[in-house]
C-alpha cells in the first residue's frame, strides 16, 4: 500500500524521465567495459591497470550495497525524492568521470565518480519501480514495466556497442552525455506528487548493519583487484592486514543482522531454499559480466582491435536479450522455473567456451566472439525471469519486499565480483612468462608475441565458467522440479 498526495496516473512524461535515469547507469555508466583500454591509455593509467579495474567494477559495487538502503528510505521519504538523488548523484559521478584529470589525481577522481554513479543506480533502480507500481495500473502497469525492463536490460545490452561507438568521437563525451540526460530526466519528474509507503517499519535506519557490509565488500573487492599487488610478509604486510580487517568487518556484519528485527539484510529469507537457490544462481550469472571484459580486453591488448570494432561484436548480446526476455516468461509459464534457469545457464555456459577458443586466429575468433555473445543474451533471457520468479513468488508477503532488495543486490554484487575476479586473473596472468602447461595441451597459432594475453584470457575465462557449473549446481538442488501454470492446468 502507498499513500500518494494527490490521485496521480502516471503519464509519458514521468515514465521516460525514470526510463532516462535507469540508461544513466546501464547505458552509459556501463560503457566501461568496453572503453577501459582506452580511458587507462589517456589517463596514463596503463601500468596500474588494477585501479583501473577497480573503477570499472566498484559502480556495480555500491549500486549492489545500498540499493536495499535507498528502497528502505523510499518508503520512509518518499520514492520522488529518492529518484531525485539519484539523478543528482548520476550528474555529479558521471561530471567527475568526465573531467578525470590525465596525472596522479586520475585514480582518485575517477573512482569517485563511478561510486556516484553506483549510488545513482541503486537510488534510481529500487524507487522508480516502486513509483510504477504506485502510479500505473494494469495494463499501462505492464506497459510502463516492459519499457522500464527494455532500459535496463536493453540499456545493458547495448552499452559495449554504444562505448565503441564513442569512443571515435571522445570517451569523455559519453559521460558528458550522461550529466546532461538526466538533467533533462529531472526535469521530466520534476511536479511528480511524491509517494510514500502507507505503513513504514518504526525501526531506525541500520546505520551499523550497513557500514560493516560496506567495509567488508570494499575491503573484498581490494583484495579481489589489487591482491597480488599487497604484501605479504612480516615486511610488508598490508595485503594480510586487509584480509584479516575484511573479515573481521565481514563477522560483525553477520552478528550485528542475525536475527536483528528490521535489519537491512534478512538472514532468515535464506532459510527457503527455493529464495536461496536462485540467488546464489542469480549472483554467479550475473558473475559471468567478467567474461566481457576479459574478452573485450583480449580483442583490442591482443588483436589492436578498436574499442568501436570490438563493441560491434557485442550486437548479438544486445539484440537477443532484448528480443527473448519475454519467452523467459513463457518458458516459465509451461515449464515452471527450473528447465528454463538450467537451460539459460548452459547456453552462457557455451558461450563462455566459445570464447576460451583464444588460440585461434583473430578472424575466427571474431565470429566465435559474434556468436559467443548472442547466446550470452539468450542464456540471460532465458533465465531471468523463472529466477526472479523462484526467488519471489515463495516468500510470504511480509518478505517480498526485503527478499526483492537482497535479489537485486545479488545482481550488482554479482557484476561487481565477477567483473573484478575475471580481470584480476587475466590482468595478473598476461604480464607472466608463458604458461608451460598450456602449451603442452594448446597450440596457439598466428602471432606468438600475445601468447601470454591469450593463455591469460583462457583461464579467466574458465574463471566465468566455473561459475556457471555452480550456479547450475545450486539450481539442481535447491530449485524443485515443478511444471509451469500452463502445464499444471492440464
Amino acid at each position: 500500500m502507498t499513500t500518494n498526495s494527490v490521485q496521480f496516473k502516471g503519464n509519458d512524461k514521468l515514465l521516460f524521465g525514470i526510463i532516462l535515469g535507469v540508461l544513466a547507469f546501464w547505458l552509459f555508466a556501463q560503457t566501461t567495459l568496453n572503453i577501459n583500454v582506452d580511458m587507462a591509455k589517456e589517463l596514463k593509467m596503463e601500468k596500474d591497470i588494477s585501479m583501473m579495474n577497480i573503477a570499472v567494477s566498484i559502480t556495480s559495487l555500491f549500486s549492489g550495497i545500498f540499493i536495499v538502503v535507498f528502497g528502505g528510505l523510499a518508503d520512509k521519504i518518499g520514492r520522488v525524492k529518492i529518484v531525485r538523488w539519484g539523478f543528482y548523484f548520476s550528474i555529479i559521478g558521471s561530471l567527475l568521470v568526465g573531467i578525470t584529470p590525465a596525472n596522479s589525481f586520475a585514480a582518485p577522481v575517477l573512482i569517485t565518480g563511478r561510486i556516484f554513479q553506483g549510488l545513482s543506480g541503486a537510488a534510481i533502480m529500487s524507487s522508480s519501480l516502486a513509483l510504477v507500481k504506485a502510479y500505473w495500473e494494469g495494463p499501462k502497469r505492464q506497459r510502463a514495466i516492459s519499457l522500464w525492463s527494455m532500459g535496463s536490460w536493453g540499456g545493458s545490452g547495448f552499452a559495449a556497442l554504444f562505448g565503441g561507438l564513442m569512443v571515435g568521437i571522445g570517451w569523455r563525451y559519453i559521460f558528458f552525455a550522461a550529466v546532461a540526460i538526466s538533467v533533462i530526466g529531472l526535469l521530466m519528474i520534476k511536479g511528480t506528487p511524491e509517494s510514500k509507503a502507507e505503513t513504514t517499519s518504526n525501526h531506525k535506519t541500520d546505520y551499523a548493519g550497513i557500514i560493516t557490509f560496506m567495509l567488508s565488500m570494499v575491503g573484498l573487492q581490494l583484495l579481489v583487484s589489487k591482491g597480488s599487488e599487497f604484501g605479504w610478509t612480516m615486511e610488508n604486510p598490508s595485503g594480510f592486514i586487509l584480509l584479516v580487517l575484511t573479515l573481521i568487518f565481514g563477522f560483525m556484519f553477520f552478528k550485528i543482522e542475525n536475527g536483528k528485527e528490521g535489519a537491512f539484510f534478512d538472514f532468515k529469507l535464506f532459510k527457503n531454499m527455493t529464495f536461496t537457490g536462485a540467488t546464489i544462481s542469480n549472483f554467479m550469472l550475473n558473475g559471468t559480466a567478467g567474461m566481457l571484459i576479459v574478452s573485450l580486453q583480449l580483442l583490442q591488448v591482443g588483436g589492436n582491435l578498436p574499442a568501436r570494432e570490438a563493441g560491434l561484436l557485442t550486437l548479438g548480446y544486445a539484440i537477443s536479450i532484448v528480443l527473448f526476455i519475454r519467452v523467459g516468461e513463457k518458458l516459465l509459464q509451461r515449464f515452471g522455473a527450473r528447465k528454463p534457469m538450467i537451460w539459460g545457464s548452459l547456453i552462457v555456459g557455451v558461450a563462455i567456451i566459445l570464447l576460451m577458443f583464444t588460440n585461434v586466429m583473430t578472424e575466427t575468433y571474431k565470429i566465435l566472439a559474434i556468436v559467443a555473445y548472442t547466446l550470452f543474451g539468450l542464456g540471460l533471457a532465458f533465465y531471468a525471469t523463472p529466477s526472479t520468479d523462484a526467488a519471489l513468488s515463495n516468500l510470504p508477503a511480509a518478505q517480498a519486499g526485503s527478499g526483492s532488495g537482497i535479489y537485486k543486490m545479488a545482481s550488482s554484487l554479482g557484476a561487481a565480483f565477477g567483473v573484478a575476479i575475471s580481470a584480476g586473473v587475466f590482468a595478473t596472468l598476461k604480464v607472466g612468462e608463458n604458461i608451460t602447461w598450456m602449451e603442452g595441451v594448446i597450440t596457439f597459432v598466428g602471432r606468438q608475441d600475445n601468447v601470454p594475453i591469450r593463455e591469460a584470457a583462457t583461464i579467466a575465462l574458465g574463471v566465468n565458467l566455473l561459475m556457471i557449473v555452480m550456479a547450475i549446481i545450486s539450481i539442481m538442488i535447491t530449485i524443485p522440479k515443478s511444471g509451469g501454470k500452463l502445464k499444471k492446468d492440464k
